[in-house]
């Protein structure tokens, strides 16, 4: 057991048997009245975030999550296949625990897994990933990068958003976390 002093940015709690990551928190000692813990909570399987106030000194329960690198192999049906870069062992993620981030997964990207008593619960992609553009509509003369987007499909088979001067075949870097287009890429 710890106690509110050890809640920090990316801790695990455990709050009625489901499992929360810490996003942020804040340590707050009003004039009048004890001190309390605000947090703002990520439920790690369902993905929806929430705010809790706890009372300074509480005690909460922490779940040791283990998080390893791992290489993305294949997808398989609706899961996908990820090999364990110290024992080369594979394993089976579903695609509910993927989520959005088959948009930017190519194999042989690295990646981590956080994994909880042996099963995974989230992937965690790098910031940005370099793609190539499959299709977007032709560019014209005179296009610029102030001028607007357009769409485009990577080769993922995601669409992005970006802008008019992109053609097809160019590399381009990608977030990750929003699908926001960051600029071209020269190999």
């Amino acid at each position: 057991m710890a106690t509110t002093a050890d809640i920090k940015n990316g801790l695990v709690m455990i709050i009625d048997g489901q499992l929360w990551q810490v996003l942020e928190f804040q340590h707050v000692k009003p004039g009048k009245g004890g001190a309390f813990v605000r947090t703002k909570l990520k439920n790690i399987v369902q993905g929806k975030s929430v705010d809790r106030t706890f009372n300074a000194g509480a005690k909460i329960e922490t779940a040791t999550v283990d998080r390893r690198d791992f290489q993305y192999l294949y997808q398989d049906g609706d899961d996908f296949v990820f090999m364990d870069e110290q024992d080369y062992d594979q394993l089976t993620v579903p695609a509910a625990i993927v989520g959005d981030a088959s948009n930017f997964l190519l194999e042989q990207q690295r990646v981590q897994i956080g994994m909880y008593e042996g099963n995974p619960l989230y992937i965690e992609m790098p910031a940005s990933v370099v793609l190539e553009i499959t299709y977007t509509e032709p560019g014209l003369q005179g296009d610029r990068s102030n001028a607007g987007t357009k769409p485009a499909t990577v080769e993922t088979g995601a669409e992005i958003q970006v802008p008019l001067f992109v053609d097809q075949g160019t590399r381009v870097k990608v977030d990750t976390r929003t699908g926001e287009y960051l600029g071209r890429v020269n190999d």
